[in-house]
């Protein structure tokens, strides 16, 4: 959510910030329900005080022999508190109709985003290494097969199309990817393993903005739990409801975890390989700090994501968001692709993403800076640091080498086990 009092002082701004996103927000129906939700609840807080005054005086006008105004006092009282629950009714369903708009509300793009519509106009940062041409490459499906490291037939039969099945050294491939990146950001970056829980309540995704927008793109439980799409859920809320003590600040978790979405958005797109499937691992870096060094600490948390490419020797490109392409959470985001020389493009394998105060409203993630400090809400920041089947297919399609082999980079050895992958 974004400041409720930002909306009542500056809507005009809020517009126009939410404009730039090339989305839409319900302000003016948000301010009128506001307004009647403060009227009623001010009414309400008016006839709790005059009720508890009216009490005082019962008692006063009893001791001063003034009983047939302390009978009057006792009518009055009763007549306010037989109109009280229709009162406390209306004022919670103002509040809940409030809440629900809020709730709709994207976040705000940072000052610094460039302008522009869509994906187009995203501007390009940095590169990392040298590109090579696609000439002779082979897309990472057909490697796959030859290798027998993944069976996306099975996968199907299994389950349904967008699910794979990993075999071999495929499967042990997937695997190292995995522990290699986690044990990477632990070793060098600092931050705290976490393994999260795969299902969540429905609190948590309201919590990260995943609800109740993105509903459709989830898997569902009959007892209204949901599947994660990343661990991004389940991290940020441990923290929920929750003030944080300063001097721990900032807290870094990275975790591994399956990933599960429906794409329902994306039918036709990607169909191919492992570019866009239904339930894949993923390493998440989530940071919760203080709100002026938020935006040093994203450079920073890209930097760690991009680290991993650089370790294997993949070319990348990191891309910053304007704002028609950023999303609703996002107040700044950088996104990090790999260069698919098979496929002949760019594949988006991270984003890195400033949501500012948006998650932490949501989540009620707030700290006090010192002991009787007025609690504030923390600035959350999350990146991937990497998707595995897209990081899988790059290392494929990079390493083959003319001898037929897989080389595999220096870092993964101790995961692995070995220094190249022969046909089988």
């Amino acid at each position: 959510m974004i400041d409720r009092d930002l909306i009542r002082r500056d809507p005009d701004y809020v517009r126009k910030a939410i404009a730039r996103k090339k989305l839409d927000a319900p302000v003016t129906e948000f301010l009128e329900a506001d307004e009647a939700w403060r009227k009623t609840r001010n009414q309400l807080e008016g006839l709790l005080a005059e009720s508890n005054q009216i009490s005082k005086s019962i008692g006063q006008l009893m001791a001063q022999g003034k009983k047939e105004e302390a009978e009057g006092a006792k009518a009055k009282a009763a007549q306010i508190k037989s109109s009280l629950p229709t009162l406390e009714a209306e004022a919670a369903k103002l509040e809940a109709a409030l809440n629900d708009l809020e709730l709709s509300f994207p976040n705000l793009p940072h000052e610094s985003v460039p302008d522009g519509k869509d994906e187009s106009e995203n501007v390009v940062v940095r590169t990392w290494g040298v590109k090579p041409s696609s000439d002779g490459f082979l897309p990472h499906w057909d490697i796959a097969e030859k290798f027998k490291l993944i069976d996306l037939p099975r996968g199907a039969k299994i389950t349904g199309s967008g699910f794979v099945v990993y075999r071999g050294f495929g499967a042990r491939l997937q695997r190292a990817l995995g522990a290699f990146m986690v044990d990477f950001q632990v070793q060098h970056h600092g931050y705290e393993e976490i393994y999260p829980p795969f299902l969540v309540n429905r609190a948590s995704l309201v919590g990260t903005g995943n609800l109740p927008k993105f509903e459709d793109d989830l898997y569902k439980t009959l007892d209204d739990h949901f599947l994660i799409p990343t661990a991004e859920v389940p991290i940020t809320n441990l923290y929920r409801d929750e003030i944080l003590e300063d001097g721990l600040l900032p807290i870094r978790h990275a975790g591994l975890s399956g990933c599960f979405r429906r794409e329902a958005g994306s039918a036709g797109k990607d169909t191919r390989g492992l570019l866009r499937i239904h339930q894949f691992d993923k390493v998440e870096l989530v940071w919760f700090c203080r709100p002026e060094e938020s935006y040093a600490n994203l450079e920073t948390l890209t930097g760690h994501a991009e680290a991993i490419l650089q370790a294997l020797g993949l070319h990348y490109r990191v891309i910053e968001l304007c704002a028609g392409d950023l999303g609703a959470k996002g107040a700044k985001c950088y996104d990090v692709e790999v260069w698919s020389p098979g496929v002949g493009r760019y594949l988006e394998i991270s984003s890195c993403t400033n949501f500012e105060a948006y998650q932490a409203r949501r989540a009620n993630i707030r700290f006090r800076r010192e002991a009787g400090s007025r609690p504030e809400f923390v600035h959350i920041l999350n990146g991937s640091g990497l998707a595995v089947p897209r990081l899988f297919a790059a290392l494929l399609e990079s390493n083959l080498q003319p001898d037929g082999s897989i080389s595999i980079p220096a870092p993964l050895w101790p995961y692995v086990g070995c220094e190249k992958i022969q046909p089988s």
